[in-house]
Parts: structure tokens; C-alpha cells; sequence
């Protein structure tokens, strides 16, 4: 499975996902917490723009280069 960013919450029991996704049982997952921000719909555009670009870096459409591609 590849590596994948999702957006989740703590609803003060259990961590909970804000967008369906399914995971196989026993997934490895790494969990950041992020501090509490004063202005949370800044936080969330920054957050919609770094999740954006990292989709568009590591997306199947990207080409893969060859050795001939390089040159030194």
C-alpha cells in the first residue's frame, strides 16, 4: 500500500478519520499531532495546499525517467 496523508481528528476516546478510507487490519500508521492553532482556516488552507502538492509530486501521472533521460 502506498503511503497516503489523511485528515483526522481525536473525539477525546479514539482517533477518527474525516474522510473515508479503508485500511487493512494491522496498518501501520504514523500519527502527527499538530498544535492548536489561533487561526484555524489559515491552518486548513496551508494544510489543503501541502497535502495538494505532495499528491501532485508522488502521482501515478508523474513520468518515470530512465538513464538515458539524465544527463550528466
Amino acid at each position: 500500500m502506498p503511503a497516503v496523508s489523511l485528515k483526522a481528528h481525536f473525539d477525546g476516546h479514539s482517533i477518527q478519520l474525516d474522510e473515508p478510507f479503508e485500511l487493512p487490519p494491522n496498518a501501520q500508521l504514523l500519527v502527527t499531532v499538530l498544535p492548536p492553532t489561533a487561526n484555524g482556516d489559515e491552518q486548513s488552507a496551508w494544510s489543503e495546499l501541502s497535502h495538494g502538492g505532495l499528491a501532485r509530486a508522488y502521482s501515478t501521472d508523474e513520468p518515470e525517467y530512465s538513464d538515458e533521460d539524465v544527463v550528466p
